[in-house]
């Protein structure tokens, strides 16, 4: 046990700082007002929508389910980085805890990583949907929309696990300054005293397979939509069926592109103030503008809205 003792205590850096945002203090402070409002929007519009799925039961569809999901997932994947990132920034030294670190990272990479599974699952029911319509509630039976979340979050959840166990197992003596706004675990592992090399390997492989697994389900069942709408004969047929399937294609093309840029080259340098940009959008901004991409242009969502205040206000019909 002294063996197990002496491993316990070898890493000294108990606390690390973290850079933020910009280390421009009046800016920092002027952006205050502009990410809480963010974030307000995001928890507000998010569990309005969740709310309205559920008092609607026109919208208890499997479309409505991945996307109360989804809405979710969004809640919780900001609301692991932005309280804190909103308390540092009136702080001079925004110090986080090894543990807490840790824990920042476990949650954020798990909403990440499950929102990436969960866009997967939600092209593949856009493909049962438009490529066989007739037998789409038999085979998106609700039971098969539970496990799909279910194993979306599963799968979010191991693969943020197996990071950051490889990540926050390394030995780290100092420096402890990351130049991030959270415990990005690239940042972290490159303060590593101890070779980083394959813990760096280990999680982008993760990352690259959960990203890019997703990715292939999501491109093969569009291949498939654009192959089923080919076939159909009835212009309003296919714009309806294009019309479900913009919105999903703008938050997938959203979500990937800015993700991927930041997790895709595992060395930090110059890239640094890039990677702050792409983070704040996917992490802060992609959760808010969600809601909005699926329904300013949706007919179904403004009709339940309708719906819902009628019956809310007890106005005649």
């Amino acid at each position: 046990s002294g063996s197990m003792e002496g491993d316990r205590n070898l890493t000294s850096v108990t606390m690390f700082v973290l850079l933020g945002i910009s280390e421009d203090k009046e800016l920092q402070l002027s952006l205050f007002p502009v990410f809480l409002l963010i974030y307000l929007v995001t928890l507000f519009c998010n569990l309005g929508l969740i709310t309205l799925i559920r008092m609607d039961s026109h919208l208890h569809t499997p479309m409505y389910f991945f996307l109360s999901a989804l809405s979710f997932i969004d809640i919780c994947y900001t609301s692991s980085i932005s309280p804190r990132m909103l308390a540092d920034l009136f702080k001079d030294k925004k110090m986080i805890s090894f543990t807490a670190c840790a824990t920042q990272w476990l949650v954020s990479a798990w909403m990440g990583e499950t929102e990436c599974c969960l866009l997967a699952v939600m092209a593949y029911d856009r493909y049962v949907a438009i490529g066989n319509p007739l037998q789409y509630s038999t085979i998106m039976a609700p039971g098969l929309c539970w496990k799909m979340v279910a194993g979306a979050l599963g799968c979010g959840f191991l693969s943020s696990l197996i990071e950051t166990i490889t990540g926050f197992e390394l030995y780290y003596c100092g420096p402890n300054v990351v130049h991030h706004f959270f415990c990005n675990i690239n940042e972290i592992m490159s303060l590593s005293c101890s070779n980083s090399f394959i813990g760096q390997m280990i999680v982008f492989l993760i990352i690259l397979c959960v990203a890019g697994g997703s990715m292939v389900v999501v491109l093969l069942s569009y291949g498939f939509i654009a192959a089923s709408i080919l076939k159909l004969s009835s212009v309003r047929g296919s714009a309806k069926a294009f019309n479900t399937c913009a919105s999903h294609l703008a938050v997938v093309t959203l979500f990937y592109g800015t993700a991927l840029g930041v997790y895709m080259h595992p060395s930090s340098g110059n890239s640094t103030k890039q990677n702050k940009f792409l983070s704040v959008f996917y992490i802060i901004i992609i959760p808010m503008l969600n809601p909005f991409i699926y329904t300013l242009r949706n007919k179904e969502f403004k009709e339940a809205l309708k719906r819902v205040m009628k019956r809310t206000v007890h106005l005649p019909h």
